[in-house]
């Protein structure tokens, strides 16, 4: 396909996109109805897909998938895999057998289900989620992995009766404006993804969600598994040990970065050894922490314009937006020789006093930036108070160049883009 045709193309998905978005005036609207209705239309599309592992969580979900993505292609299976938000484009949301579902295919089948919804309301995420079943069911594969989009029990992706294997990653604060502002009540929304009869794991939680979920699986009968419980993982220098009733496995630090990754390629490797009928290996699972790959997650940066710009810097950049994320990340920038220089952009609707509070004794001072194309953004002013207010000496820039611009000039530490998934999808594109 020609760069023109591929423009084509990506015009031709922005105009179903904003066609789609006014289907519902709720962005976000948590319920399983209106998707329900949709797949019954479209032959239920979701019910022949083949070993669906459904993961729920706050933090960690997106890398969970990664880890069981690269685990099972190491194995020599095929994968597709449904997660949200995406970072540059929304095809690669949609993965059929490890590679982004093209734009002219993305495209054909949005225009098949907005034809079936026939005007409907709908939310948009909800449209994208039963493409991507269709999509699916269209291109069968070994295995399906699919990460919840908010929350769970409400969630669009929430329409599987017998899952074979559900996940569950650290629940902790998050999205309280729809999943309500009590960890126990949003350990319930995770923990509705929980199936009976169904196998599940979950990592390690604090004691109140743990209570909340094995409260939700004894109810419905799931078979769950625990770390801590049912299998560890013991930390090394460039190493962790995996240990289940099944292994004792000594395996290499993943290749994304973050001591919070041992728990999610645990939980990855957790699930696959108690899902019947997918064999792993310690040599396979050597193989996929080092091939394990995901975006805009604590990545180091190694070429592009921006990286270029603020040599000899080292260039990192973090989507995670919660307390707990701001937490595990300056954890681990605290191993670093020198602190960061952040360039920081968030939604309003997060907790930005707690995320920086948590960041403010690892890092070295902010440049606050505007998030384009986000009405729900901070403005770089706002954000640049609040932390004012807590301490940090903090600047305010029109925009991400503006930032940079003036960095690449003046500062010598390594520069860390955070807070948002938008923003670090910004980056990307930029980067490219």
């Amino acid at each position: 396909m020609t760069e023109q045709a591929r423009a084509i193309d990506r015009i031709a998905t922005s105009r179903i996109v904003e066609r789609l978005s006014e289907l519902h005036p709720k962005l976000i609207d948590l319920s399983t109805e209106r998707i329900e209705r949709l797949l019954k239309d479209l032959g239920c599309p979701h019910l022949d897909l083949p070993n669906v592992i459904h993961v729920a969580g706050t933090n960690g979900k997106g890398s969970t998938c990664a880890f069981l993505r690269a685990l099972l292609n190491e194995a020599g299976y095929s994968v597709n895999v449904y997660t949200s938000p995406h970072l540059v484009r929304f095809t690669e949301r949609v993965r059929l057998n490890d590679a982004p579902i093209t734009e002219d295919a993305f495209l054909s089948i949005l225009e098949h289900c907005e034809r079936v919804n026939a005007g409907r309301q709908i939310t948009f995420f909800e449209m994208l989620t039963a493409a991507a079943f269709l999509a699916f069911a269209d291109n069968p594969a070994d295995a399906t992995i699919v990460e919840v989009g908010l929350g769970g029990r409400f969630d669009a992706t929430n329409v599987f009766p017998s899952p074979a294997m559900s996940v569950i990653t650290p629940v902790s604060l998050d999205h309280l404006e729809f999943l309500g502002p009590e960890l126990s009540k949003i350990a319930w929304e995770k923990a509705g993804i929980l199936k009976p009869k169904c196998r599940a794991v979950s990592a390690y939680q604090t004691s109140e969600v743990y209570n909340v979920i094995i409260s939700e699986a004894s109810k419905v009968g799931t078979q769950l598994r625990i770390e801590g419980n049912n299998w560890k993982i013991t930390p090394g220098q460039n190493y962790f040990h995996f240990q289940d009733e099944k292994c004792n496995w000594q395996l290499p630090r993943p290749s994304l970065a973050g001591d919070w990754q041992y728990s999610n390629a645990g939980l990855a490797l957790a699930a696959l050894n108690y899902l019947e009928g997918f064999d792993l290996t310690e040599s396979i699972a050597h193989r996929a922490m080092k091939s394990v790959e995901w975006p805009g997650r604590l990545q180091l940066l190694s070429k592009g314009p921006l990286v270029s710009s603020l040599a000899p810097r080292k260039l990192w950049i973090d989507g995670g937006h919660n307390p707990a994320a701001a937490e595990a990340l300056a954890s681990e920038i605290n191993t670093w020789a020198k602190p960061p220089q952040l360039i920081i952009g968030m939604m309003e609707r997060k907790d930005a006093d707690s995320y920086l509070r948590r960041l403010n004794p690892a890092i070295q001072k902010a440049a606050c930036v505007p998030i384009p194309n986000n009405e729900g953004a901070f403005e770089a002013e706002a954000l640049a108070a609040k932390a004012r207010n807590i301490g940090i000496d903090a600047m305010a820039y029109k925009s991400l160049e503006a930032a940079v611009e003036d960095i690449s000039k003046n500062e010598e530490n390594p520069v860390l883009i955070c807070g948002s998934l938008y923003l670090a999808g910004l980056v990307l594109s930029k980067n490219s």
